[in-house]
């Protein structure tokens, strides 16, 4: 067995241990919004329920490692005193992911991220339509433990609304936890899901995705794809040239088949198959080829 002495090692060795070790994680889903009005939405695993009486949730966004400076979150709710806390379930981990990716300050990460903004009623920032439960929450103390690249800052939020989707509720009016489908955060890109256990999500901070705003509607509106899907489509940084994707059609035989044939739901559906696989250019090149 290693021993070792925090101060001994640096900030992003130290930061890999400890997240490797302390989980899985509940994700807050964070929705705040700024003194102007412009929405912010990211996810931080620094969080947990501390307290049913008063009902206080605690999540902490912590400065940056890399370069000690703080996140949109964090001056959100300085300025404002309101967030809400939206829980993530495996139907959206993909999405929930994409908008931790660093947009610049003023993007609004609901629309890179593909889902749905909507009113609050106590709070201003908005709650995640596709999400199975909402806490809407004033920001009672904001406490720094520090002020180098790592420190936390716990956020501690007193839960002045819930708002939980029926189709997680048992008979008895219950939440339940298959139905319900929560994911967490281990080390690394790995997540756990309560249901199936292990999986991996690639981290979009360093890279900007494009965004599901950006992709074409004809992709958006598939009834093939899932939210999951359209996240994986926005984390890419750029999408393939035309020579790139020339190339990967004449290497791949059972793509070119397919986009001979007219039917378009086929066409979506082999580049489904690239994503199962967590190959989201591939799936673009399927996409993006012009149909035969």
């Amino acid at each position: 067995m290693i021993s070792i002495e925090p101060k001994e090692v640096s900030s992003v060795k130290l930061q890999g241990y400890l997240q490797g070790s302390v989980g899985p994680r509940p994700i807050a889903f964070a929705s705040t919004m700024d003194k102007d009005g412009n929405p912010n939405l990211s996810p931080f695993s620094f969080f947990n329920v501390f307290s049913t009486n008063p009902p206080i949730l605690i999540f902490s966004p912590s400065r940056r490692v890399r370069d000690n400076t703080v996140k949109h979150t964090l001056l959100n709710a300085e300025a404002t005193r309101e967030v809400v806390i939206n829980v993530v379930n495996y139907d959206i981990v993909q999405q929930a992911s994409l908008s931790s990716t660093e947009y610049a300050d003023g993007v609004n990460e609901f629309l890179k991220s593909g889902l749905t903004q909507i009113p609050s009623d106590i709070v201003k920032p908005y709650r995640v339509a596709e999400s199975p439960v909402q806490f809407e929450c004033r920001v009672n103390e904001i406490i720094s433990l520090g002020t180098e690249g790592g420190a936390g800052n716990l956020i501690i939020c007193e839960v002045l609304k819930m708002h939980i989707s029926e189709e997680i509720l048992d008979e008895n009016g219950a939440i339940d936890q298959h139905k319900i489908d929560l994911v967490s955060r281990m080390g690394g890109n790995w997540y756990s899901r309560a249901n199936k256990g292990l999986f991996e999500v690639p981290k979009p901070l360093t890279t900007l995705g494009i965004g599901v705003d950006a992709i074409p509607n004809f992709i958006k509106e598939s009834a093939v794809f899932d939210g999951n899907d359209l996240g994986m489509l926005g984390n890419v940084e750029s999408l393939p040239t035309n020579e790139e994707i020339d190339i990967f059609v004449k290497e791949n035989f059972s793509v070119k088949g397919v986009l001979s044939s007219a039917d378009e739901e086929n066409v979506h559906q082999k580049a489904k198959e690239y994503l199962e696989k967590q190959d989201a250019i591939s799936a673009w090149k399927v996409l993006l080829e012009k149909r035969v």
